[in-house]
């Protein structure tokens, strides 16, 4: 039989001398590899979503509007809430403050 008429092994599973062991064990070393390329998807994945870190701030504090904040802002408009379609920049430094902080005439 010719060696090169395998074109993906130098060695054809009829010239192995281990020709069934020699494919499981390729599918065990590729299962293996498939896992950990998994698992470490999986891990980056989980560490890069605990960068953006998100903190509540308590009712009854008021907090400062930081750098380059743009946001939908309700604004009062005839006496009544209205939610902006667009985006607004808001200054930075200006206040946030809860919804108990404001007079709300209803």
């Amino acid at each position: 039989m010719n060696p090169c008429s395998s074109a993906y092994s130098p060695l054809s599973p009829s010239q192995s001398s281990s020709g069934s062991q020699t494919g499981s064990s390729e599918e065990a070393s590729l299962w293996i590899l498939t896992a950990m390329w998994t698992a470490f998807a999986v891990l980056a994945i989980g560490f890069a979503n605990g960068c953006a870190r998100t903190v509540i701030v308590s009712d009854g504090s008021p907090a400062r509007i930081g750098p380059d904040a743009k946001a939908r802002i309700y604004a009062r408009v005839d006496g009544e809430w209205r939610l902006s379609e667009s985006e607004v920049a808001i200054p930075e430094g200006w206040y946030l403050v809860p919804p108990r902080f404001v007079e709300n005439d209803k």
